[in-house]
């Protein structure tokens, strides 16, 4: 007897749907057979789904059966085909009968009482349900308030393998799981740190907020203990809510790789990602015989914080030069290439030298001109010309650290920079580019109109300080954020100045 199921498969954070088609003849007793390249975790599922079928109290087919999994080009990973084959046994056995079996995505790991357990990528497999016109979704109980914020599909989640049967039957009805995204939203949006826990650093709030405006990437260089972690740490909290779109777009990564907390629906706050320097190649930008997102996509419309960015190894520093460009990470391997998102705004921090207190007049530096020289070099130029603002951050006065003086908050940064986001929205209108960070060299030619003394400035800028194209451009970009949060139509002089003493390495200082 053959039975038909359907299920769903990962390719990277993208889901493809799956036949799953269960064959039991009626003689013969040799092993149960899976086709359709499975993995290890695939291959072994027949062991998990005859302890679940048999401590369910159903009748396990001991005759010979075939499992197809097709497409059979698409290698199939991980436990979530169990409950469907299970439940595709239990067809050929006669122990279940369903019409609904037809119009139902099904997907669960089992355990060998019949419990189901929760799966990675769940959301990428409802909506991709919805898109191949399934009406009906049955998932992991743990897994339905995931797959529930997917509007257009019902969502049923079952604890066992009976309620599973029970549901498809009809002899258990199941109420369907739904989500409200806007009560998600007010409750799991919130961010637990706040810009006014910064204790003065004026400028470097500044640049900071021009960063977030823009969606410019920001080098910090000062010593240790004068607050870069800290303000990182609170980037994103100045940074616009995230849209339903983004958060399913993050969701979905996290999701994929099991990241995503139990009974959470949705990443309502931006993410800010901080590797150790000690970090691989592969754990940065992804990778794997099985390619999984890195932490460049982890990141992805939140911050990536690269403490002690000169202590990278330098070819690490380099993998990151493309996400920066193209906002995607690509894998390849034999089997094929994957593209994982990456768009995000990247704060690098870094001490002035290897004992990390040059200039700053806290201690005595005990570094040679030459280590120095070495320390900071160490960053290569094109990745140097890759970050949009280098800003110094020197150590806190006392007198300020123990100010009682109320700081500028996140939410009145954030409401300015929302503005400012909204005068990008109307000046690029196509929605590929949202952020003055992302402009074209076209579109740099378009919207960076100088008057006459700011032009004469950034001349002069570029013979003295010997700056390239790549440069020329960012210096442009950030004079455009500037002008925007004074709402000026023209980049003036005094923009385009603040703009080029955001490029500190590039004047060696």
């Amino acid at each position: 007897m053959l039975a038909r199921l359907y299920s769903v498969t990962l390719e990277g954070i993208d889901a493809v749907i799956c036949e799953v088609e269960v064959d039991v003849s009626r003689g013969g007793f040799e092993k149960p057979t899976i086709v359709g390249l499975p993995d290890t975790a695939v291959k072994e599922s027949i062991e998990r789904v005859r302890s679940a079928i048999v401590n369910s109290g159903y009748k396990y087919p001991d005759t010979q059966s075939l499992i197809n999994l097709a497409p059979a080009d698409v290698k199939k990973a991980g436990p979530a085909f169990d409950l469907p084959i299970a439940l595709g046994m239990l067809c050929c056995s006669g122990s279940l009968q369903s019409d609904m079996l037809k119009r139902c995505l099904v997907i669960g790991e089992l355990a060998l009482d019949g419990r189901v357990r929760r799966v990675n990528g769940v959301l990428s497999m409802a909506m991709a349900a919805v898109e191949n016109g399934f009406s009906n979704i049955i998932v992991p109980l743990e897994n339905a308030r995931e797959a529930g914020v997917v509007q257009g599909i019902d969502v049923y989640g079952v604890a066992s393998l009976a309620q599973a049967v029970g549901c498809l039957s009809g002899e258990l009805p199941l109420e369907t799981t739904t989500v409200d995204i806007d009560e998600l939203f007010n409750v799991a949006g919130t961010y637990e740190v706040d810009f006014a826990d910064v204790k003065g650093q004026e400028t470097v709030k500044r640049a900071l907020t021009i960063a977030a405006a823009g969606g410019h990437n920001v080098m910090m260089i000062g010593p240790p203990g004068a607050g870069k972690t800290m303000l990182a740490e609170r980037m994103a909290t100045i940074l616009p809510p995230l849209t339903l779109q983004e958060s399913l777009e993050t969701t979905r990564i996290y999701s994929s790789v099991g990241l995503l907390e139990r009974n959470t629906a949705l990443i309502a706050t931006r993410p800010v990602r901080a590797p150790h320097h000690t970090a691989s190649g592969p754990a940065l930008i992804g990778g794997g015989s099985t390619p999984r997102p890195g932490e460049l996509s982890l990141a992805h419309r939140g911050i990536l914080f690269l403490d002690e960015f000169a202590e990278f190894p330098r070819n690490i520093l380099e993998m990151i030069r493309q996400p920066l460009e193209d906002g995607t990470t690509t894998v390849s391997r034999a089997k094929g290439t994957i593209t994982f998102p990456a768009q995000f705004i990247l704060i690098a921090a870094m001490n002035p030298c290897p004992c990390g207190y040059f200039g700053s007049g806290q201690r005595k530096c005990k570094c040679t001109p030459r280590q120095i020289e070495r320390y900071i070099a160490k960053v290569s130029g094109p990745l140097m010309d890759r970050l949009d603002i280098h800003i110094d951050v020197p150590p806190v006065a006392f007198r300020k650290l123990r100010s009682r003086a109320d700081q500028t908050g996140s939410a009145r940064i954030r409401d300015q920079i929302i503005q400012v986001r909204q005068i990008q929205a109307r000046r690029f209108g196509d929605g590929k580019v949202m952020t003055n960070a992302r402009m074209t060299h076209k579109q740099v030619e378009a919207h960076c109109r100088i008057d006459e003394p700011g032009e004469q400035l950034l001349k002069q800028a570029m013979a003295e300080f010997a700056l390239s194209a790549r440069a020329h451009d960012k210096i442009c970009k950030v004079a455009r954020t500037i002008a925007d949060l004074e709402n000026a139509p023209e980049m003036r002089a005094e923009h385009i100045a603040e703009a080029i003493s955001y490029r500190k390495l590039d004047r060696k200082l």
